[in-house]
């Protein structure tokens, strides 16, 4: 599925998007923002040569000489569709830019520690003063109230204060993170709701508001059920490695060739899997027949369950248990899941053409929204540091 220049319209068509953030958690909300067609200009910082994930290599997309661009693979990942522009804010010039931006500007979001931009008079009380209609984002670790508000938010802190870690990996190991910045990508889609919600608020009120988010926050939100196994039992959730606190038979397990994924949502499943692989008596034994028995009694259970599934080649499990429709599937690489025939039917990598490269193209993850009226679009790869400064001048602040 190939990325295309459709004249279809975006769902955010002539909403703009001044974006003070960088890292991962405020760039992931403005790229989805620019993919349903908000133009986001993205502010850098000439000092440092812009965003820091530029240089968060070792991979990045090549010049056309061959050596590498500034556009490092974890840049690129949450970086389409938008314009670079080079600001300094430490300057009164560039303050003075990014408040004439601002005045522009549908929506604002950065993520400084809180009120650091409050000595450049960019911070929400001073912008929104002046334009009571913006929709102000800002993005913390720890939030803009609470003791720790000083303290700096990266991803792995997130995950660590959050909890998540402390029910992640395998049970004798050590609390392990997820293995790619899912505090930040949370975040990040907590930020683009809570922007659509003030946005579709400001449309009906003209009323603009401030969105405090942090990091912390996001993380605790989505423990979702092992949150609340806390909340109702007063017990602290255990890791488990692959399996789960509320199902069972539901985890990894190996076979001669490997390993598959087995989840058994019901008790008419368990008995078709215990059909599968041999063993009905094992569905029909009081201790295993329903889920609540098979949670009290899971070491006896994964003791006789194990063994017979080593016997099998995954090709072959996963083949007879998909023809009784119980859930099993494949541990795939990141290469076997972004080259398999769904993820190509689905548009889960994207082609976006570039000027400048080694390739006429650069390969980014598809965005899993599929709208029927106002389709994503990949109108922009990428940029580079500062690229359309002079553009968005012309553009957005002529001279009069």
């Amino acid at each position: 599925m190939a990325a295309s220049d459709t004249p279809m319209p975006g769902a955010l068509d002539g909403v703009m998007v001044l974006d003070l953030s960088r890292i991962l958690a405020g760039p992931t909300a403005t790229q989805l923002l620019g993919d349903l067609g908000a133009t986001v200009i993205k502010v850098e910082n000439p000092k440092t040569g812009g965003d820091d994930t530029r240089g968060w290599g070792p991979h990045y997309a090549r010049n056309a000489d061959g050596s590498n661009s500034d556009l490092s693979a974890y840049f690129m990942a949450a970086n389409r569709n938008k314009q670079s522009i080079a600001v300094d804010l430490s300057t009164p010039e560039g303050q003075q830019t990014v408040r004439a931006l601002a005045a522009r500007a549908d929506v604002v979001i950065e993520n400084y520690k809180p009120d650091g931009l409050v000595k450049y008079g960019l911070d929400h009380a001073s912008l929104r003063a002046a334009h009571p209609g913006l929709v102000y984002c800002s993005i913390s670790g720890y939030g803009q109230t609470g003791p720790n508000r000083s303290q700096p938010g990266y991803d792995l802190m997130a995950q660590g204060f959050g909890g998540i870690m402390s029910i992640t990996g395998d049970p004798e190991g050590v609390p392990t993170k997820v293995g790619v910045g899912i505090a930040d990508v949370m975040c990040g889609m907590y930020a683009t709701i809570g922007i659509l919600a003030a946005l579709r608020h400001r449309d009906a009120t003209g009323e603009g508001q401030h969105i405090d988010l942090s990091l912390v926050d996001a993380s605790m939100a989505w423990l979702i059920n092992e949150g609340l196994n806390f909340l109702t039992s007063g017990k602290a959730p255990e890791r488990r490695g692959n399996a789960h606190p509320n199902i069972v038979p539901y985890d990894a397990f190996a076979v001669a060739d490997g390993h598959f994924l087995l989840a058994v949502g019901n008790d008419a499943q368990f008995a078709r899997f215990c059909d599968v692989i041999g063993q009905p008596e094992t569905a029909a034994d009081p201790a295993f027949a329903t889920n609540v028995a098979r949670i009290e009694n899971r070491v006896a259970l994964m003791a006789r369950i194990r063994p017979v599934l080593a016997t099998w080649r995954k090709d072959e499990i996963l083949a007879a248990l998909h023809a009784v429709s119980v859930p099993a599937g494949p541990i795939n690489t990141i290469p076997e899941a972004l080259s398999s025939d769904q993820a190509q039917a689905r548009g889960a990598v994207q082609q976006i053409a570039g000027e400048g490269f080694a390739e006429p193209s650069l390969s980014v993850l598809g965005n899993p929204l599929k709208f029927s009226a106002t389709p994503v679009r990949y109108r922009y790869p990428p940029p580079r540091f500062g690229e359309h400064t002079q553009d968005i001048l012309e553009t957005w602040l002529p001279k009069k």
